[in-house]
């Protein structure tokens, strides 16, 4: 080969190799690569319309859901936790305990059985599981009782857990179904902080008592009565529209 040759190939070979660089730095610079803060896709949410806050959950009344609830399928959904739980007369303990008899024993107590912490402190506050207490459990048993050993998810509707609570009725509990009161649900507890389960006490603390929770009331009176509100027609009331003119005589607090 000759050296004019061989200056040419060499030539054409460096003249490649440069056009590949000068291309894939001008790529780089118009398609410049961004990095992102935290990996995975986005996904869009539509945003319910409507406005206003969300409604807090009615409160459940036991007395009349119960007798009406569906058994088969609540012995259905039970089926999410026949893989950790047995509900038949003197059944094995599992992941979890056995749970022939669970509505009305007290939490944490069942023998045999390796409770966490957290649920052998429950047992020192409520005394048995009720209803209600089976419902907010259910529920979501992380967020009712942070450190349980039961890492299920919950059941969010209602009538799941309702059916699924008179299954466990029907299996060896100790309670009888509470008279119906409808008013517990036509009216729900005034003055409560939006989303407090009945039955908690204060602080996120289950109460230490084993009856359904009743609706609270409000400071001083009833439920829908405010305080420091003088009755309509009084002696109080009327001074008060004199006192200011123009003001209105409702001087309740907002609620």
């Amino acid at each position: 080969m000759s050296d004019l040759t061989f200056n040419k190939v060499a030539g054409a070979v460096l003249a490649t190799g440069l056009a590949i660089v000068g291309l894939r730095e001008l790529s780089a610079g118009v398609f410049a690569p961004e990095e992102v803060e935290k990996p995975g896709y986005a996904v869009a949410v539509a945003e319910e319309t409507g406005g206003g806050a969300a409604a807090a959950d009615v409160p459940i009344d036991w007395g009349t859901v119960l007798p009406t609830a569906d058994v088969a399928a609540g012995q259905a959904a039970f089926a999410k936790c026949s893989s950790c739980h047995n509900a038949d007369p003197g059944g094995p303990n599992g992941t979890g305990p056995a749970l022939y008899g669970v509505v009305g024993r007290k939490p944490g107590s069942h023998a045999g059985f390796a409770y966490s912490p957290a649920m052998v402190d429950l047992g020192g506050k409520v005394a048995q599981w009720d209803d209600q207490h089976l419902n907010e459990f259910l529920q979501s048993p992380q967020k009712y009782l942070p450190g349980t050993k039961m890492t299920f998810v919950g059941l969010k509707k209602a009538e799941d857990r309702i059916n699924m609570i008179a299954f466990l009725r029907s299996k060896g509990g100790s309670l009888p179904v509470p008279a119906p009161n409808p008013a517990a649900a036509a009216a729900p507890a005034a003055g409560a902080a939006p989303g407090t389960a009945p039955g908690a006490a204060e602080g996120g603390q289950p109460t230490a008592t084993g009856s359904t929770a009743t609706p609270a009331t409000g400071a001083g009176g009833p439920a829908g009565q405010g305080t420091g509100a003088p009755a309509p027609g009084s002696p109080s009331e009327a001074r008060s529209s004199a006192a200011a003119p123009g003001a209105s005589s409702d001087n309740r607090p907002n609620p």
